[in-house]
């Protein structure tokens, strides 16, 4: 019976969640007990979703907001902190921009949400922005652009990473800015930045596109500024 079973849920595309576990269902009725089997598949599948939406969202390392300080991050009255470690920004494809020196915690804050919209199902994309830029020009090159920026476009949200550590070559941002258009409005971005928008010209090198790309991004965000010492720093083995 059992091979049976295991049978029909193959066939079903069920995975083996009920025939591991349908031996040991408690249950008064038939009804509680189909309930109960089907409880098992539709959590099985949430977290295999999940999983999944973790594993493709590229990040370097997984972080959460468990022990993450606040303290030393100064979070605008448009933005509730709760919204933040909830993702809820995502609802109203709401940005952010995360300022400040390097260390201070902008790539763990961005991961953290992308994170929290993973385990909600949401569909992430994390890179860092010399990275991004890299696989477009090459897709650009190879001819696949149109298919990568499908792919972009099927995200919830974007994080770029270590925006502005780089100068970008002239088709390189000029593709970044095509990424950043197709997401206004449409799906947000979170960008983790050690320069002010004063100095975003020296990425770019063209102020039209610089304005450009400002105008976009900072039309629905949120600026977060962050302070303090650089964590790495401060607790490198080196220093102590």
């Amino acid at each position: 019976m059992k091979e049976l079973i295991k049978d029909y849920c193959k066939q079903l595309r069920w995975g083996n969640s009920i025939v591991q576990n349908y031996a040991d269902i408690k249950a008064d009725t038939h009804e509680e007990f189909l309930a109960k089997l089907l409880e098992i598949e539709v959590k099985g599948r949430e977290l295999n979703r999940k999983n999944r939406c973790l594993r493709q969202a590229g990040f370097d390392v997984i972080k959460t907001f468990n022990g993450y300080s606040f303290d030393h991050i100064e979070i605008p009255a448009s933005i509730p902190l709760d919204d933040l470690k909830t993702a809820a920004l995502l609802k109203n494809r709401e940005n952010l921009i995360l300022y400040g020196p390097v260390g201070t915690g902008k790539t763990h804050m961005a991961t953290a949400i992308g994170v929290e919209a993973c385990n909600q199902g949401k569909k992430v994309g994390f890179y860092r922005t010399s990275t991004l830029v890299n696989e477009l020009n090459d897709a650009q090159n190879a001819g696949n652009l149109g298919k990568m920026l499908k792919q972009l476009a099927k995200l919830d949200l974007l994080i770029c990473d270590e925006w502005g550590y780089i100068p970008l070559d002239r088709q390189g941002a000029q593709l970044l800015f095509q990424v950043v258009a197709d997401c206004y409005e449409k799906r947000s971005i979170i960008i983790t930045t050690n320069l002010e928008f004063s100095k975003w010209n020296g990425i770019f090198y063209d102020e039209k596109l610089t304005s450009a790309i400002i105008d976009r991004l900072i039309h629905h965000s949120h600026l977060l500024v962050f302070g303090g010492q650089s964590y790495r720093l401060t607790h490198s083995t080196i220093r102590k």
